[in-house]
This record gives C-alpha cells, sequence and structure tokens, in this order.
C-alpha cells in the first residue's frame, strides 16, 4: 500500500525535516502511538519515554505522543515515517509483513527464544544489523523500544482440543504465527490493537490473540471470549520499537540519538521487569471476571510446531530477507544451546 501524503498537508508535512532547529541542538519529533495509553506496559511507555527524555535533555529533546489514529491509521505507520509524513511511530515490527515477511525476525518467532536469548542475538548475535539493512532500504531506522513476555495463545468462544478445532475460525493474529495458523485452517486478520475489543464483540473476528494478561485485562477481551488459553507459542518473547524516519534520524546529533537509545534501553528493563510482575495478579483478576483459563493440549502444540517447521523452511527458500535472517537466527541458537542447555534450571 502506498501512503497518501497528501493528507498530511500541512501541519504534519515534512515534519521529519523540521523536527530539528537550525542549531541543531533541539528537537521535537511526533511519534504516532500503535497502543492506546490504557493498555498495561506498552501502552504506558511512549509517554515514560518523553517524560525521561524531557528530563535528560533539559527540555531539548521532546517527544510528543499522539494516541492510536491521531496522526495515521496504525497500520499505515510504516508508509507515514518512511515518507516523513510523520516523525516516528511507537509499533511493533509484527505489523509490517506485508512489507517484507522479515520484519517479523526482529519482533517475535514462533516456537522461538526467551527474552534474553532474543536480546542477545539481536544485540550481540548479529540481528540488530540485519535489521538496520532491511528497516534502511524503506528509509527506516528502528530502535528495540521494549519487549513482551511470554503472551497468551489466544481468546477463544469454544474450546481447543485438537487442531482441527481452528479450522474455520477468523482469528484476529499478527506475525508468522498467522501463516501456521492458516495451515490448520484458521482465517487470519490484522487489526490495530484498538479495534480487536469491536472485532469480537460484533462477529467480525471469532478468536485473537493480543499480547500479556495484564495488556488482554486493560483491553478487556474477557468481556467478550470465554476461554483463555496458553502458552503463547507464537510469541514467546517479542520486541516494541520506535520506528523513526531515517532522513530525520540520520540529522540529529549524536547526543540526541544516544539519548533516544538510552531511553529505548531504559524501556526494555521497564517493560520486561513491569512485564513480568503483573501477569499473576492480572490472571487472577481475568478468572474473578469470569475467563477460564485454558492450556492447549499438548497435541495441539505438536501439531503446530510442525506446521512452523514447514512454514519456516518455505519461508526462508522463498525470500532472500528472511533467509538471512533466519541463518543467522539458527547459528545463533546452535551455539548458545551449550548455554541453554546447562546454565538454567528447568
Amino acid at each position: 500500500m502506498t501512503f497518501d501524503r497528501s493528507a498530511f498537508v500541512g501541519a504534519f508535512a515534512l515534519a521529519a525535516l523540521t523536527a530539528t532547529s537550525a542549531t541543531g541542538q533541539e528537537a521535537t519529533i511526533n511519534v504516532a502511538a500503535a497502543y492506546p495509553a490504557s493498555f498495561a506496559v506498552l501502552g504506558q511507555t511512549p509517554a515514560r519515554m518523553s517524560d525521561l527524555l524531557d528530563k535528560a535533555s533539559g527540555g531539548a529533546l521532546e517527544l510528543k505522543v499522539f494516541e492510536p489514529g491521531a496522526l495515521v491509521p496504525v497500520l499505515e505507520t510504516f508508509d507515514a515515517v518512511a515518507s516523513g509524513a510523520v516523525d516516528a511511530g511507537f509499533t511493533a515490527g509484527t505489523f509490517w509483513a506485508g512489507k517484507d515477511i522479515a520484519f517479523n525476525m526482529y519482533s517475535s518467532i514462533p516456537f522461538g527464544p526467551s527474552t534474553e536469548e532474543y536480546l542477545a542475538w539481536m544485540m550481540y548475535g548479529g540481528g540488530m544489523e540485519l535489521q538496520d539493512e532491511l528497516y534502511a532500504g524503506h528509509g527506516l531506522k528502528s530502535v528495540l523500544c521494549g519487549v513482551v513476555t511470554p503472551e497468551a495463545g489466544g481468546w477463544f468462544n469454544r474450546e481447543i482440543q485438537t487442531a482441527a478445532d481452528f479450522d474455520g475460525l477468523k482469528m484476529r493474529i499478527a506475525g508468522m504465527g498467522a501463516q501456521v495458523l492458516e495451515r490448520v485452517g484458521v482465517s487470519p486478520q490484522l487489526m490495530a490493537p484498538g479495534d480487536i475489543y469491536a472485532g469480537l464483540d460484533r462477529g467480525v473476528i471469532d478468536a485473537t490473540e493480543f499480547s500479556t494478561p495484564a495488556a488482554d485485562l486493560s483491553a478487556g477481551f474477557n468481556e467478550v471470549a470465554k476461554y483463555y488459553y496458553f502458552p503463547g507459542w507464537h510469541q514467546q518473547a517479542a520486541f516494541a520499537q520506535l520506528l523513526v524516519n531515517l532522513e530525520l534520524w540520520n540529522g540529529l546529533t549524536d547526543g540526541q540519538r544516544t539519548l533516544i537509545e538510552l531511553a529505548c534501553n531504559d524501556a526494555i528493563t521497564r517493560t520486561l521487569a513491569e512485564g513480568e510482575a503483573i501477569q499473576a495478579p492480572a490472571l487472577a483478576e481475568l478468572q474473578d471476571k469470569g475467563a477460564e483459563i485454558k492450556t492447549f493440549p499438548d497435541v495441539v502444540i505438536e501439531a503446530l510446531a510442525a506446521e512452523w517447521e514447514t512454514v519456516s523452511a518455505d519461508l526462508a527458500a522463498s525470500n532472500e530477507n528472511f533467509a538471512k535472517a533466519w541463518e543467522s537466527y539458527a547459528t545463533f541458537r546452535e551455539t548458545y544451546s551449550i548455554w541453554r542447555d546447562v546454565g538454567y534450571i528447568r
């Protein structure tokens, strides 16, 4: 989809080129958020970053955060930021699979690594360099800017006892897990976070995955779906991103870029710690409100894992960018397994 810049001529047109002052020492960056501020953890992260950057820069570096849809529809953020019509977005790479499926490799991977292993690959195993190369080809810079600890497997209004029970469902699911479920009969639907509740309530979709128990609680999915399944096989760990227009990013001073990276590193620490701390109370509250907590039977997980092997092999064979990321990731995981197997109590 080509973004229509004409809709933004005026206040936001070419914002990326005017964000930095003539002295190069002050900048205001408009950020289109993908997650409503009312959503736990990720919804609150951009405002926390804005406050941190304001204090750290003495007011010289400002993030102006806008609610989803205020600047641009969530799923159009990629094109809006790439074109320069919007400075930046607080989003996730899973939204951009329609541009290149390889973007998912830097956001979440089915049956993938823990958060610490994922961060290790990204920061010290070559993942970040490959991500930079991929985004730069679209005029973008992606800064890792938050993590999501294991997600739920999804909300359903019927029990899932075998893989056949997925057949015929219209399900909101982002990322490569959508391709896995498509192979067992699901019709995947990509929706912006703020649209999912209405989609379930109106029957536009039959089921959804979204995030962690705390985020799902804040979204109110327990009001429109009965069964809450675990584990989140499709997303054991995931990254949020600050997606910045590359021309704007390169026009910032070294100090400004460093402050943004430090604020994003702080966001990673906070989202990891808070994300782990609040899930148990959220699960208890969801149960009190009537949600039935379920675990996918082993036969379901085994079937989905087998489908993922086929999907990942097909993607590596058909997409050069995915193949490069997959080779790097698989090599790192194989090496890391020596430490994973002996270093952690299981």
